[in-house]
């Protein structure tokens, strides 16, 4: 009965989720209903106690990055450096080949550290405007830039920025270069399975007869390209992002003492800071104030009448963004305290393999919340002492136990409810019968990937 509960649990917070309501608000009424119907006495003390406590925990380690990235995205965007990126990829790659090329900007833009809701923003103009001079069926722009923006350059690639590949450091005390060798084979494999998918797809539906289509909503007006900035100079920040990162995950722990011992004065507690914990957090927060500052540096006139407007609007992206995972991370830390959940753990742990166990968990609990971070942080906050004392007796390193997180975070969370998804058909003006069925194409490639992974690391051995 237990075990029921959790699942309705999840199942309604699913279906409120998927129906369009606050996950912020939601969240908790989830939690202490499943404490209601388990333990009424505790609704308090463990909305107080734990809900609100892990709560504030995540906000805590990872609101700077939320913040940092939507600022810098919110900066890349205003100052017209995202669409030089685009017009200069399209001119490269070549109008006909749009699959491919809003792919790539995607790709670059999200890598670089631009916000994967910025992102779509920036690209979809362009692809309207190249999918309609192709005669390509818009239903696959959603597809193309989750591709691009959403998959390999997400918990992939070595050193990428985003939440999904800078949670596990704080559980497996890595950076985000963990696994370097098997990040870059998953990238490879997500990225050409993912193009060979949306190329047969658009092939099937245009030999059917099924061309742009007509009547749409929300179709973009012409963007002007005259009068925009230097692409090579549009693109540096991105590099700018990457090469700090990685420059301050070597620098840092030779700065600082294993632990930072801090005394302030009489009034204030002494504490202590442990760096292996917060390394790969700060490395990120570090390269993007930096590369906040750059851009404003070369961009000054630009910037300078609607940098405030556009850091409100930043803000409160970015406020609204760290609450929804947090609301998420503090349901599943309640969920994960009910003896219901013990019988979902202890299944689960019966897969006997370690990772193919993290691949699978992680994988469940990213779909059931609709949110690859809000999975990945319930899962490793309630198992990811399990997953290492685990890899540890198995000789695997914890670099592949970030790895295969990071990765199978990302496989089953955009079904249907995840907010996501359902931001960018209403950015393109098309409904999830349009255009879900592509998504979830991508959705099956990129878990087949995050599998095969697991397995190309016990056959080669690589990391």
């Amino acid at each position: 009965m237990t075990t029921l509960i959790c699942l309705a649990s999840l199942a309604f917070l699913m279906f409120v989720a998927y129906r369009g309501f606050s996950v912020i608000l939601f969240a908790p009424i989830a939690a202490l209903l499943a404490v209601l119907l388990t333990d009424p006495a505790n609704i308090l003390p463990v909305y107080s106690g734990l809900f609100m406590h892990k709560m504030v925990i995540f906000v805590e380690n990872y609101f700077p990055i939320f913040l940092l990235g939507a600022v810098f995205g919110k900066v890349i965007e205003v100052s017209g450096f995202a669409q030089s990126i685009v017009a200069s990829v399209v001119q490269i790659v070549g109008r006909k080949k749009a699959i491919l090329s809003i792919c790539i900007v995607g790709a670059l833009l999200t890598y670089g550290g631009v916000s994967l809701f910025v992102v779509v923003f920036a690209l979809y103009p362009f692809a309207a405007a190249m999918f309609k001079a192709c005669d390509i069926p818009k239903r696959l722009i959603p597809s193309v830039i989750i591709l691009g923006g959403a998959t390999f350059t997400m918990d992939c690639l070595p050193g990428t920025p985003a939440i999904q590949n800078i949670i596990p450091t704080t559980f497996f005390h890595t950076t985000a270069y963990a696994a370097p060798v098997l990040g870059l084979i998953g990238a490879v494999l997500v990225f050409g399975g993912g193009m060979l998918y949306l190329e047969w797809r658009c092939a099937r539906l245009q030999a059917a007869g099924e061309g742009y289509g007509t009547g749409h909503i929300n179709e973009p007006e012409q963007v002007p390209a005259a009068g925009m900035i230097n692409p090579w100079l549009a693109i540096s920040p991105l590099f700018v992002v990457g090469i700090l990162n990685l420059i301050f995950t070597k620098l840092l722990p030779t700065w600082y003492p294993a632990t930072v011992e801090i005394h302030m004065n009489s009034l204030t507690p002494p504490f202590s800071v442990a760096i292996a914990g917060v390394l790969g957090v700060w490395s990120v927060e570090v390269a993007l104030a930096i590369a906040i500052l750059y851009v404003c540096a070369i961009a000054f006139a630009t910037l300078k009448d609607k940098f405030t407007d556009s850091c409100r609007a930043a803000i409160g992206g970015a406020l609204l963004a760290t609450m929804n995972t947090a609301s998420e991370y503090g349901y599943g830390s309640v969920i994960a305290a009910l003896p219901g959940f013990l019988v979902i753990r202890d299944t689960l742990t019966a897969i006997p393999n370690p990772l193919l166990n993290e691949a699978i968990t992680i994988n469940v609990l990213a779909g059931v919340t609709g949110s690859a971070s809000g999975g990945l942080g319930i899962a490793l906050a309630a198992m990811a002492d399990q997953f290492v004392a685990s890899a540890n007796a198995n000789g695997i390193p914890l670099e592949v136990l970030h790895r295969v997180a990071s990765m199978a975070s990302g496989g089953m969370d955009s079904l249907p409810h995840n907010g996501a998804v359902i931001t960018f058909l209403a950015i393109c003006g098309l409904t999830h019968k349009q255009s879900y069925p592509d998504i979830f194409g991508l959705v099956c490639v990129k878990t087949a990937v995050a599998f095969l992974i697991v397995g190309i690391y016990y056959a080669t051995g690589l990391v």
